[in-house]
């Protein structure tokens, strides 16, 4: 059966249907697949060759980009993979770089007592924490495609990092260690450390060879704020020990959160009225500076370093007043360590990491930490660098910065570095200061460089009660992200049960199994939401060719005989089941009406049996091979009960499933059409010919009065 030729117009009203039309409409030639192809083309498809000649091919593929890579495809691929090659020779030196300079010295200021805070956090040696704001930054300067975006330690890796240090390498329940034994205890900590993070650099580079930046898509907007802000209590929790002046070992595992609150409950009457007091001094100036800065951002032209003041005034004031002698309190000591630096006060006794392979051994004990590292740090660089590339307009390249944050990660792990990545604290600080190229992460480097060479001995008496309120007033930004639940709750009500299950996980569980909590509910909410997916009954709007869900109204024509039905979801074997029902239930198939009282689709009377079904597949977006079998199943039954099944609007994957399934020996190539329209035209054409049959019919018989 073909569709209708020509250009026709609609019966009027004294015509023998009663099917209303807009009266002189004139339609143009129903389209079907077949007839659009032969008006318009298709897309040529390359004739499979034959299983012997298949390889020949492919290594005549290879030839050509062999070739290809010579001279200008070298070249190419050189700019592609070291972008200050592409930028470098645009650079505005007059315009950029005072901007880069300051922003960068003012990053790297940042960087000391931020790296040295967040050190702790990893459970290793502060000095180790000015190695991961040096070497990282330097690496992603050459390899970044975010211009805005600065890296280094990040509050949330290092809290990870940190449980996968304590949990293979606990502190011994002997309180007291010598010198020897704190030195091999570190030693041992920074190896799994730098394990670690050679781990994800691995994973990252190996998605980038695989190109699968897309997969930093599974963590949703609300999955990666409800874990910032579940990190965001652990890191304060964790730092009440150094708050207090306590000594306690780690908590690690499932409830370590609570775990800590009961330790430092208990052990609260031995704390130390001095670190109490230093901490809460360095809280009352660190807090409002954080909040001047953000109130006046506009106004001010460069961040206030509350963070480096009071690390230079709780310096000063322990040396001055012995506190580390007279009150015990407990201080960061020799930077960058091993080494009588403070004593002899010589420059070149310091010390730069030499280059050493992490213990590989420990790969396989670390894989389990390593992988989720390796998921947030791309997800969360990922989209700053997005934000920020949509905000002045230039373009990243989601794959090279899996390559860019791959090799800082396994490249700094030779140096002893802890897992990093950009942050949002110091990419904010970046762009507020000016900074407007990769540039200005050289300026950050500098700085950091300045204080491991020269400056290190002047930290010898910061007190490590100032790191960790460092540590907890950086958390400042996500702790305030619980503001937007409110909002979210209005938006959208399941990407608001997604934050609170994965805030719950976080905090009750850890991080880790608080993230892949959150990943497998985010999902299974895409999942169930594609089953619930209503199947819509469409009518025609009168005067138009615009077919809209009838949803109750009067005002939408509905043709008996004709069922338009639209399945807006995609056809898996997870909705085969839901597909099969509201089917059945329309079209009054078998059982269906019985097993089904109430379908999830509008109640729609039908005057008449169906005789021609269209189905509107413009939603459905792929399907499997269980859904595809339901499609053809469907078609046998309606041809089995006389009923014309017309599918419109295949896109090319889901039409080329459908007939590898067997869908072409139920229909014909004429019952597939290019849109809805096209479908209904057919199918009016074909009930007024059906209409006009049985009317002469029954005239023929004396039946027609």
């Amino acid at each position: 059966m073909s569709g209708i030729q020509g250009t026709r117009t609609y019966p009027g009203a004294g015509d023998t249907s009663d099917l209303k039309y807009p009266l002189g409409t004139r339609l143009r030639e129903a389209l079907t697949e077949v007839r659009f192809h032969q008006l318009f083309g298709a897309e040529e498809q390359e004739p499979e060759l034959p299983a012997e000649r298949r390889f020949p091919r492919l290594f005549g593929l290879w030839r050509l980009r062999a070739r290809a890579c010579s001279g200008t495809g070298a070249w190419r691929l050189l700019l592609a993979r070291l972008p200050p090659l592409h930028w470098l020779p645009h650079y505005r030196w007059r315009a950029w770089l005072l901007g880069d300079a300051v922003a960068g010295v003012t990053v790297g200021i940042v960087h000391v007592p931020q790296g040295m805070a967040f050190a702790l956090l990893a459970s290793v040696p502060p000095v180790f924490g000015l190695y991961t704001s040096f070497f990282p930054v330097l690496i992603y300067s050459l390899l970044g495609t975010g211009r805005h975006l600065s890296t280094g330690t990040f509050a949330i890796l290092s809290l990870m990092t940190g449980s996968a240090v304590e949990r293979l390498v606990p502190e011994p329940l002997v309180g007291n260690l010598s010198g020897i034994e704190k030195e091999q205890l570190d030693a041992q900590r920074v190896g799994v450390a730098a394990a670690v993070a050679f781990g994800s650099g691995a994973l990252m580079l190996g998605m980038f060879v695989l190109q699968l930046g897309v997969l930093s898509t599974f963590l949703s907007e609300p999955v990666v704020k409800a874990l910032t802000s579940g990190v965001a209590l652990h890191v304060l929790v964790s730092q009440l020990p150094s708050l207090l002046g306590l000594s306690l070992p780690r908590q690690i595992g499932c409830f370590s959160l609570f775990k800590t609150l009961a330790a430092v409950l208990t052990a609260l009457p031995r704390s130390s009225p001095a670190e109490l007091t230093i901490s809460a001094l360095s809280l009352a100036l660190l807090v409002p500076v954080k909040e001047l800065n953000v109130r006046f951002r506009d106004r001010l032209p460069t961040p206030i370093p509350g963070e480096v003041v009071m690390v230079l005034l709780a310096s000063t004031l322990c040396f001055a007043s012995s506190l580390d002698t007279r009150y015990h309190v407990q201080i960061v000591g020799l930077l960058p360590g091993g080494t009588q630096l403070l004593l002899t006060m010589d420059p070149s006794l310091s010390r730069f990491p030499q280059p050493l392979l992490p213990n590989l051994a420990e790969l396989p004990r670390i894989l389990a930490d390593s992988l989720p590292i390796a998921l947030v740090t791309f997800a969360v660089s990922a989209s700053l660098a997005s934000i920020y590339a949509d905000k002045y307009s230039y373009a990243i390249d989601s794959n090279q910065e899996l390559l860019a944050h791959g090799a800082s990660n396994l490249i700094s792990s030779l140096f002893s570095c802890f897992p990093n990545s950009a942050t949002l604290a110091t990419t904010s600080l970046l762009v507020d200061a000016g900074g407007k190229t990769q540039l200005a992460g050289l300026f950050s480097c500098i700085v950091v460089l300045s204080v491991l060479l020269w400056l290190g001995p002047f930290f010898y008496y910061l007190p490590k009660a100032v790191l960790a309120c460092i540590n907890i007033s950086s958390m400042r930004q996500m702790f305030f992200q619980m503001q937007e639940l409110p909002q979210l709750w209005h938006i959208s009500r399941v990407d608001f049960a997604v934050w609170m299950v994965t805030w719950v996980a976080v905090v009750t569980l850890n991080v880790d199994l608080g993230l892949a909590v959150g990943v497998v509910f985010s999902m299974m909410t895409v999942v169930c939401r594609t089953r619930r997916v209503q199947c819509l009954a469409l009518g025609q709007a009168e005067g138009t060719e615009l077919y809209r869900p009838l949803r109750g109204s009067h005002k939408l024509l509905q043709v008996p005989g004709l069922c338009i039905l639209s399945y807006p979801t995609p056809l898996y074997f997870g909705t085969r089941g839901q597909f099969r029902r509201n089917l059945e239930w329309h079209l009054g198939l078998g059982e269906g009406e019985k097993e089904t009282s109430k379908p999830d689709g509008p109640t729609v009377a039908v005057a008449e049996p169906v005789r021609v079904v269209v189905l509107d597949f413009s939603g459905v977006t792929f399907a499997d091979a269980a859904g595809a079998r339901e499609v053809v199943q469907l078609a046998s039954r309606c041809r089995d009960a006389r009923i014309r099944l017309l599918l419109a609007q295949c896109n090319a994957s889901v039409l080329g499933t459908l007939t590898r399934a067997g869908l072409l020996d139920r229909v014909t190539p004429d019952q597939l059409f290019v849109s809805v329209q096209d479908a209904a035209a057919y199918a009016l054409g074909s009930l007024v010919r059906g209409s006009s049959t049985r009317s002469e019919s029954q005239e023929a018989l004396g039946c027609g009065k």
